[in-house]
C-alpha cells in the first residue's frame, strides 16, 4: 500500500495492520509481526488520536512529529506475544526501525511523556520517541558494558542478557553462572573418590577456608591450616560471574593427599542410593520418585522419551492429564537436560547439557555468592560445569543449626519461668520472644539444606513473573541422601525437638 493511500483510525483494524506490516523491517517472523501489530491496532482502536499518531510516525518513517502511542504497563513489564515476552517499546522499535536491536540500547527522547524508564501506568511504544544509543552493526554479545545498576536477568528460550528499568536500590537475585572458559582438563579418572572443590580446576569459586581439615602438611607458599578466599570475578555490570580459579602455585590443596586428608565425615556405610529425583510441573509431582543408585555417581535428567533407569532419568515419557500448552511448549525445551555428578562423599556437581539455561536453588551458591541462605536463585548456563552442593559444609551448616535452635529453645523456656540471671534480665514472654526466632528452627528446615531444586528454562523469583519454583513449567527436587544420613545422626545426638529448660 502506498502512502497515498495510508489508512486512519477510522479504517477496519484489518487495513491498518496490513499497512503498518508494509513497513515492518523483516527481523522478526511475518506471523510474529502480524500478531504484535494486531495486537498494539487493538489496545489502540479506543485511542483514535494516539491510533493515528501510530500510522502517521510509521508511514513517514517519523518525518512528521507524533504523540505518544500508550498501552498498559503489566505488571512485569513485558509483553506477551504469540508466546515470547518482551519489553513493549523494544518488541515495537524491533518491527520498524531496528530489527538487529539489543534490549538495553534504547533511551527515550526528551519530549517523550510516557517513556517506558518512566515508570508511568501507561508505556509508550512510538518507535519514533526512541533513540538508539549505540551504533548498528556494533555487536555487544562479546561486550560487557559499564552499566550504573545491577542486570536481571531474564529467561526466554534466549539467554543474552537483560537490562533492568528497576530503581538502583533494587539488587539482583538472579545469579549468573556461565560456561567456563577453556582450561586444564582433570588429570584424575575416578571423580567418585575425590573432593572436587579443592583438587579440581573446574567452574567453582570455593572459599576454602570454610573447610574443615587435620594436620597441616605445608606446601611452598600455603599451608592447609592457614585461610584462603579466592577473589569472584565481579563484573562492572553487577553480576557474579563464575569461572575456572586462575592457576596460583600453593592454592590447592594436592588431588594425591585427598583421600589421606579427607577422612569421611561420617562412618556409616554409604547409602544405596546417593539421590532421588522427583519431577514437578508447577506445583504437582509427575511420576514416581527416581532414586539413584550409588553406583551411578553420574546420572543425566533429560526431556527424551527413552525409559528411565540406572543412570539416566527421561522426563519426556511421563505423562500428565493436568498439562498446560505453556508446560508442553517448556519441556520441549529440555532437551539434553542435565548432569548430576556426585564426588567424594557427597558433594554434587551439575553439568547443562541442555541449549537453555537452568536455574538452581543452592545453599552452596549462596554463600559462595555472599548471599543469605535460599536469597538467590543460580542461572546456569548451557556448558557450564558448576559445583552446587558441598557436603562439609552442609554438614557444619546442620550442626550449626541444630545448636542454636537447642540452645535457644532451651533459653527461651528459661526467660518464661524468669530463670534467665544478669543484671537487667526479668521474667515472662518478652524475653522469650527474642529467642523465638532460632528456637523456631526445626527438621525441616535443616532437610531443606539437603536438597536441591532445578528449574528448566524457566527461572523464578523477585527478578520474574513468578515467585516460587512452584511456577515455573518444569523442575526437579533433589533429596542427597548421604546429607540426609548425616542430618539424622545429627538429630539423633542433639534432639531439637525436645528442647529443656535452663537449671
Amino acid at each position: 500500500m502506498s502512502i497515498t493511500n495510508t489508512p486512519t483510525s477510522n479504517d477496519a483494524c484489518l487495513s491498518i495492520v496490513h499497512s503498518l506490516m508494509c513497513h515492518r523491517q523483516g527481523g522478526e517472523s511475518e506471523s510474529f509481526a502480524k500478531r504484535a501489530i494486531e495486537s498494539l491496532v487493538k489496545k489502540l482502536k479506543e485511542k483514535k488520536d494516539e491510533l493515528d499518531s501510530l500510522i502517521t510516525a510509521i508511514t513517514t518513517n517519523g518525518a512528521h512529529p507524533s504523540k505518544c502511542v500508550t498501552i498498559q504497563r503489566t505488571l512485569d513489564g513485558r509483553l506477551q506475544v504469540a508466546g515470547r515476552k518482551g519489553f513493549p517499546h523494544v518488541v515495537y522499535a524491533r518491527l520498524w526501525r531496528w530489527p538487529d536491536l539489543h534490549k538495553n540500547e534504547l533511551k527515550h527522547v526528551k519530549y517523550c511523556q510516557y517513556a517506558f524508564d518512566l515508570k508511568c501506568d501507561n508505556v509508550c511504544v512510538n518507535p519514533y520517541h526512541y533513540e538508539r544509543v549505540v551504533s548498528p552493526g556494533i555487536d555487544l554479545s562479546g561486550l560487557t558494558l559499564s552499566n550504573s545498576g545491577p542486570l536481571l536477568v531474564k529467561d526466554e528460550y534466549d539467554y543474552d542478557n537483560q537490562q533492568s528499568h528497576s530503581s538502583s536500590e533494587s539488587h539482583l537475585q538472579t545469579i549468573q553462572h556461565p560456561p567456563s572458559r577453556p582450561g586444564p582438563q582433570e588429570t584424575f579418572s575416578s571423580p567418585a573418590l575425590l573432593a572436587p572443590s579443592e583438587g579440581s580446576t573446574s567452574a567453582s569459586t570455593s572459599a576454602f577456608s570454610t573447610i574443615s581439615a587435620g594436620p597441616s602438611n605445608p606446601t611452598p607458599n600455603w599451608s592447609r591450616g592457614s585461610s584462603f578466599t579466592p577473589t569472584v570475578p565481579q563484573h562492572q555490570n553487577g553480576h557474579l560471574q563464575h569461572h575456572p580459579p586462575m592457576p596460583h602455585t600453593g592454592h590447592y590443596w594436592p588431588v594425591t593427599n585427598e583421600i589421606a586428608f579427607q577422612p569421611p565425615i561420617s562412618n556409616h556405610p554409604a547409602p544405596e542410593y546417593w539421590c532421588s529425583i522427583a519431577y514437578f510441573e508447577m506445583d504437582v509431582q509427575v511420576g514416581e520418585t527416581f532414586k539413584v543408585p550409588s553406583t551411578c555417581p553420574i546420572v543425566t535428567v533429560d526431556g527424551y522419551v527413552d525409559p528411565s533407569g540406572g543412570d539416566r532419568f527421561c522426563l519426556g515419557q511421563l505423562s500428565n492429564v493436568h498439562r498446560t500448552e505453556n508446560i508442553e511448549r517448556a519441556r520441549l525445551h529440555i532437551g539434553k537436560g542435565v548432569q548430576l555428578e556426585c564426588k567424594g562423599e557427597g558433594d554434587v556437581w551439575v553439568r547443562c547439557l541442555s541449549d537453555h539455561a537452568v536455574f538452581v536453588q543452592s545453599y552452596y551458591l549462596d554463600r559462595e555468592a555472599g548471599r543469605a541462605p535460599g536469597d538467590a536463585v543460580h542461572k546456569i548456563y548451557p556448558s557450564a560445569y558448576i559445583k552446587v552442593f558441598d557436603l562439609r559444609q552442609c554438614h557444619r551448616q546442620m550442626q550449626q543449626q541444630a545448636a542454636t535452635a537447642q540452645a535457644a529453645a532451651a533459653a527461651q523456656a528459661a526467660a518464661v519461668a524468669g530463670n534467665i540471671p544478669g543484671p537487667g534480665s526479668v521474667g515472662g514472654i518478652a524475653p522469650a520472644i527474642s529467642l523465638s526466632a532460632a528456637a523456631g528452627i526445626g527438621v525441616d528446615d535443616l532437610r531443606r539444606l539437603c536438597i536441591l531444586r532445578m528449574s528448566f528454562v524457566k527461572g523464578w523469583g523477585p527478578d520474574y513473573p513468578r515467585q516460587s519454583i512452584k511456577e515455573t513449567p518444569c523442575w526437579i527436587e533433589i533429596h542427597l541422601h548421604r546429607a540426609l544420613q548425616l542430618l539424622d545422626e545429627v538429630l539423633h545426638t542433639m534432639p531439637i525437638a525436645d528442647p529443656q529448660p535452663l537449671d
